[in-house]
């Protein structure tokens, strides 16, 4: 029976060459570059050492659940919490119930366990355990050129037709708009932020709390993207941000909103920040611009603005173990907040 307990600073190299087995080179040399900022330098991580558990028999390192710590808001309460991430057994152990242990070690040990983008073997995982399925995490996404329709497992000349016949609905839905407001690109989060945070927390009944020392953390820090971010002001105050990166993907350009916070009570503050984004993104030659968006209100407002819900593969679940919470409470999500940049998903 392989011990579970929490991952020591001499298990590095151990952990390094499991994750080379399990995942490959390439993986392994990508994590290497985000190791250090990812699990070390959290700002919510407790201790100071990363939340990663460790499945060892004897001396050999044979699995292994890493976690990133986030502070959970959850009705109006703040509760520590984990998203969970590289989960990975060694070969000759799979398929013996070592995942099923590391998983419910990480769920006993956290106030309130998360989980996005799942494998297809995790997410069967979480079923079994009967964990509380929210479904997945809503996608939106603005076409801004005829290329915008394209997909790459479609024959070229598909792909064209495609693009001739939806060119009177793109030309209606991209149309610029002038912004209207003071919106300021920024290069870090000040404090106002964590004062925007403090404002907002409070309309939501599920959220990531998201104060300066996580963002800057969580998009300026980060050793293997670059995003952008704007800042929306008022009257002298930060009133909501929005941050955005573009990136090449097979048969376009994509502009990808990672993550953005307004008032939700507030329409007119979204959709400021969505113009903004427009016009960085056609700057930028992008032929759409996706987001994702759990907020029935933030939803709203994006399909007003020319976005179109389409079906997302990023499942998402989640379990409040630090406060009681009712069944309900997981059916009615429109007051959720999450975004894709929550997690790891952006790599």
């Amino acid at each position: 029976m392989a011990e579970i307990n929490r991952y020591r600073p001499e298990d590095r190299r151990a952990v390094d060459a499991l994750y080379r087995r399990v995942f490959g080179n390439d993986a392994a040399e990508a994590s290497r570059l985000r190791w250090d900022w990812q699990y070390r330098r959290n700002p919510n991580n407790p201790g100071g050492e990363p939340e990663i558990w460790i499945a060892r028999e004897g001396p050999a390192i044979i699995g292994q659940y890493a976690t990133m710590p986030v502070q959970l808001s959850v009705g109006g309460q703040q509760v520590q919490a984990s998203w969970g991430m590289d989960v990975m057994v060694a070969p000759e152990r799979q398929r013996q119930g070592l995942g099923e242990v590391l998983f419910r070690t990480w769920d006993r040990n956290v106030g309130a366990s998360l989980g996005l983008g799942l494998s297809e073997s995790s997410y069967k995982l979480f079923q079994k355990l009967r964990w509380p399925d929210v479904g997945p995490l809503p996608c939106l996404v603005k076409p801004l050129t005829r290329r915008a329709f394209r997909r790459p497992n479609w024959p070229m000349p598909v792909n064209r037709l495609v693009s001739a016949l939806t060119v009177p609905l793109v030309m209606l839905v991209s149309r610029a708009r002038p912004v209207g407001a003071e919106v300021r690109m920024l290069q870090r989060f000040d404090d106002s932020f964590t004062e925007l945070w403090e404002r907002l927390a409070p309309r939501f009944d599920f959220a990531v709390r998201r104060d300066a020392a996580y963002l800057n953390w969580k998009y300026v820090s980060a050793p293997h993207v670059r995003y952008a971010i704007a800042a929306l002001r008022r009257d002298a105050r930060t009133i909501g941000y929005a941050v955005y990166r573009h990136l090449h993907e097979p048969r376009g350009r994509v502009t990808l909103l990672a993550d953005f916070l307004v008032d939700p009570d507030d329409p007119s503050d979204l959709g400021t920040l969505l113009r903004w984004v427009d016009r960085e993104a056609r700057q930028a030659d992008s032929d759409k611009i996706r987001t994702f968006a759990m907020h029935a209100g933030f939803r709203r407002v994006l399909r007003r603005t020319g976005y179109f819900q389409v079906k997302s593969t990023v499942q998402f679940v989640t379990k409040v173990n630090g406060i009681e919470v009712q069944p309900a409470f997981y059916e009615n999500t429109d007051r959720w907040h999450v975004t894709l940049g929550d997690s790891d998903q952006d790599r």
